[in-house]
């Protein structure tokens, strides 16, 4: 490929910036600096190195967010804050999204990444990939939402697929409780949809995992890291690079 394209890839700039930085002698291949953007370059085998540092190339990127309540899943909006506006340059040069998304006032795990068909992939209910939330609630879920869960919810516009609600702890004086809930599709406002057809109210809800991915425990609101070596090979079942 082109020198440019792969410093672009790099999340080094744009082609107008890695062009700059080409005509500053700022790069150098295989040992020799380099001005040429038109340069052939085997990304598997030589060696590009700026400002002392070797690039490695990547075509797809991989990001996990623990998003905070009051961020959108969007790449871009004129009016809010979103998920995009939290992550590093490289994530906006490599044209990061959001595999699919929560709710303004839901928080938790969230993947971005620029590969299409693992984004395709994991948001496909055929793939059944499942997406754990904990669920803060007023009111009591009981044995026969639970039924109602595995059964299928039937909402108005939408008959779910089986899903699973254990409860994790009920506060009988407050007449609340905390559920985790895991679905294989992913509907407008659906695990609280789903929640309010039993005849109770999420108050605060998180998602934990997405498939493999779990949410670290030591990642906190607001912030992000690329996926380890471990979480990557676990999404190769979904997608092929």
């Amino acid at each position: 490929m082109r020198l440019d394209k792969f410093l672009v890839d790099c999340g080094i700039g744009s082609r107008t910036e890695v062009k700059l930085l080409l005509k500053k002698k700022e790069i150098m291949v295989n040992g020799k600096v380099e001005t040429s953007p038109k340069l052939q370059v085997n990304e598997k085998i030589d060696q590009v190195i700026y400002q002392g540092q070797e690039l490695n190339h990547e075509t797809f990127v991989y990001y996990l967010l623990n998003k905070p309540k009051g961020v959108i899943s969007a790449t871009e909006d004129a009016q809010h804050r979103t998920v995009l506006d939290l992550l590093d340059e490289t994530a906006r040069q490599k044209q990061v999204f959001p595999v699919g998304r929560l709710d303004k006032d839901t928080h938790g795990l969230l993947l971005l990444t620029n590969n299409g068909e693992l984004a395709h992939a994991l948001l496909s209910p055929k793939r059944h990939v499942d997406k754990e939330y904990i669920a803060e609630v007023a009111g009591i879920m009981t044995e026969a939402d639970m039924k109602s869960f595995a059964t299928g919810i039937v909402l108005k516009d939408h008959t779910c697929q089986p899903a699973q609600l254990d409860l994790l702890e009920v506060d009988e004086e407050a007449s609340t409780c905390r559920v985790r809930i895991t679905i294989r599709e992913g509907k407008f406002h659906q695990v609280k949809r789903m929640v309010a057809a039993c005849g109770k109210e999420v108050t605060d809800l998180q998602r934990v995992r997405m498939g493999e991915l779990m949410l670290p425990d030591d990642l906190a609101l607001g912030d992000w890291r690329r996926l380890t070596e471990t979480e990557r090979k676990a999404l190769i079942p979904y997608s092929i690079e």
